[in-house]
């Protein structure tokens, strides 16, 4: 990993990746109130036909070192994924604000997608559909479409974070 400080010009410190990641393990919500700046949303940037960018706000989760997430095939993000699975996650919590980029890997396992279809069912009643491979439920996010949904796993290639608490800071990874 290779690391590099954003803000030595203001001789503030590098921030920690150990840091951050034992931030994320101790859990996310989308619960107004819940963190910064009033909760955490989280927000996905893929690449559309033409090169432009295309960003929507989606509940990922944080789990076992990355970022997972959920969408149906035929949204903007899932034929944008399908053509070019290059993305970035940006999130703000209280103590940081964070992007991530990197390849999202499409999820086929089924011990895989029931593992994250329980994960997900915490907070929101999904389950696994009949295929084995894609979620279903009653309802999801407007941004997510019509099930089945597929999971997604992002292999980050790069992190910045920017912290918003004193001392402050900035810093890049590359993985």
């Amino acid at each position: 990993m290779e690391t590099r400080n954003l803000a030595d010009l203001y001789k503030l410190d590098e921030l920690s990746w150990p840091g951050i990641t034992a931030r994320l393990d101790a859990g996310l919500t989308l619960v107004p109130g819940s963190g910064g700046p009033d909760r955490h949303s989280c927000w996905l940037t893929t690449i559309n036909p033409d090169g432009g960018p295309h960003v929507n706000g989606l509940g990922a989760l944080w789990v076992d070192g990355a970022f997972w997430f959920e969408t149906g095939e035929r949204t903007r993000k899932g034929r944008n994924l399908a053509r070019d699975p290059r993305c970035a996650l940006s999130l703000a919590t209280h103590d940081f604000d964070l992007t991530v980029a990197g390849t999202a890997e499409l999820i086929t396992d089924p011990a895989v997608v029931a593992e994250m279809a329980q994960r997900w069912a915490q907070d929101w009643p999904c389950r696994v559909d009949d295929s084995g491979v894609a979620l279903t439920a009653e309802f999801s996010a407007p941004s997510a479409g019509s099930p089945p949904w597929r999971i997604y796993r992002i292999r980050t290639t790069a992190a910045t974070a920017v912290g918003c608490v004193e001392p402050g800071g900035a810093t890049r990874w590359t993985f």
